[in-house]
């Protein structure tokens, strides 16, 4: 078992981290700064409030506080796998990990054991200036049109750093990591074109006439020029 990093560091702007060396290092250091860990297991109803106690990168798992809100602690333990966020300094950290169940005597005081994440992403807050699509823009998009359940959602806004901003049904959670294939994104003109994305994190939001949506940040993969220029049109970020 080896002790928590001594040094945590959280250099991790618009990063996926899949090694297990980087991403024992990040949860390390949740660990040592006793960062809240969440996760979102009812559309915003039940949040699992918790904190990373130990983690061990030999035997692939980590043990989680349990939570004081004991039906919060039922829900994750009666799921297979579940997403996580953490936002230590201004840092959004986001990982989805499998497997919860209860620790046992040999593990010391009651907690959730689970097997540590394949993937963490990280992002800093307003990474770069961001543009909300202008009011009389419906830019519909159809997500994952090219993968196994496509459906419907809206880019809300987009960032010059290539990243852009869906949002969809507040009962569908996409994991960091996840690729979206041909995703068709509708302009004004009724025309459309298709993009990959990736997804670094996700987020229940509320929206101003109180209706809450998913809303994910997605790296768009292998633009072309053309289409880098016909989305710096759509959403006004051409200077």
């Amino acid at each position: 078992m080896s002790p928590p990093d001594p040094k945590p560091t959280f250099s991790l702007v618009g990063q996926m981290l899949r090694t297990p060396e980087e991403i024992t290092r990040v949860l390390n250091s949740l660990v040592m700064r006793g960062e809240p860990i969440i996760s979102d297991l009812g559309a915003g109803t039940l949040l699992f409030r918790s904190r990373l106690r130990f983690v061990d990168p030999a035997r692939a798992y980590m043990i989680l506080e349990r939570s004081a809100d004991e039906a919060a602690n039922k829900a994750l333990l009666a799921r297979p796998r579940a997403t996580f966020h953490a936002e230590p300094g201004g840092w959004r950290v986001e990982f989805a990990a499998a497997d919860p169940r209860p620790t046992g005597a040999p593990e010391g005081a009651p907690g959730i054991k689970i097997r540590l994440p394949e993937i963490v992403a990280g992002h800093r807050r307003r990474e770069d200036v961001r543009t909300d699509a202008p009011p009389q823009l419906e830019l519909r998009c159809i997500i994952d049109e090219a993968g196994v359940m496509p459906f419907d959602g809206t880019m809300a806004n987009v960032s010059k750093g290539g990243i852009g901003f869906l949002q969809y049904d507040p009962t569908i959670s996409l994991e960091p990591g996840t690729e979206l294939k041909g995703c068709r994104i509708y302009g004004p003109d009724g025309d459309s074109m298709v993009v990959d994305m990736e997804v670094r994190y996700s987020q229940l939001i509320s929206l101003a006439d109180g209706r809450q949506v998913q809303s994910s940040g997605c790296r768009f993969l292998n633009l072309s020029a053309g289409e880098t220029a016909r989305i710096e049109t759509l959403f006004g970020l051409k200077s």
